[in-house]
């Protein structure tokens, strides 16, 4: 099994640390793992993804083309990483500031409503929690407990407070992801 993912949105949204999570979970369950940031001189605002693979085999290139899942956040990271979803792949958005859609037939798209998610947990803080728990609805590659330790390796220790409110955070998105197709 290898899982290749694209996450990407505004800087400031958690695509970073949401990538870092998964590739920390992927090292928890003893896989090969690639994680490559990519994030523009402007960072918070700018735009900003990062490439995350998971393998049971060793990994040949961080660099990659086509994806076998794309997390988008913002407009532009549509435009730009839509037609990079393998056919037989999963899109998941968050329909917060899209204006167009994804429109692909060949491949399965998801919605998380997570700004709003967030919104009503009184948290915009846990956005990024929310959707990666509804990937890992869709994609479940790593187990629930080793993104809790992955949580653990990638906060400051200082942060571990918030473990459980991003727990929680990760099983809103679980229950409220939408198959749109």
């Amino acid at each position: 099994m290898t899982e290749e993912i694209i996450i990407a949105g505004f800087g400031g949204q958690g695509v970073l640390s949401m990538g870092k999570i998964l590739a920390y979970s992927g090292i928890m369950q003893d896989m090969e793992v690639s994680w490559m940031p990519s994030y523009g001189p402007e960072m918070r605002g700018g735009t900003a993804n990062v490439t995350v693979i998971l393998s049971e085999e060793r990994i040949n290139s961080p660099v990659l083309h086509e994806f076998d899942s794309a997390i988008i956040l913002n407009q532009q990271s549509m435009d730009k990483f839509e037609s990079s979803v393998k056919p037989g792949g999963v899109l998941l958005y968050d329909p917060n500031g899209i204006t167009k859609h994804p429109s692909r037939k060949d491949i399965k798209i998801f919605s998380i409503e997570a700004a709003k998610e967030a919104s009503s947990l009184e948290n915009s803080k846990t956005f990024n929690m929310i959707v990666l728990g509804a990937y890992l609805k869709i994609k479940p590659v790593v187990k629930m407990e080793n993104v809790i330790k992955g949580l653990k390796k990638s906060l400051p220790e200082r942060h571990h407070n918030l473990i459980p409110m991003n727990e929680d955070a990760i099983k809103v998105g679980i229950d409220k992801v939408v198959n749109l197709n």
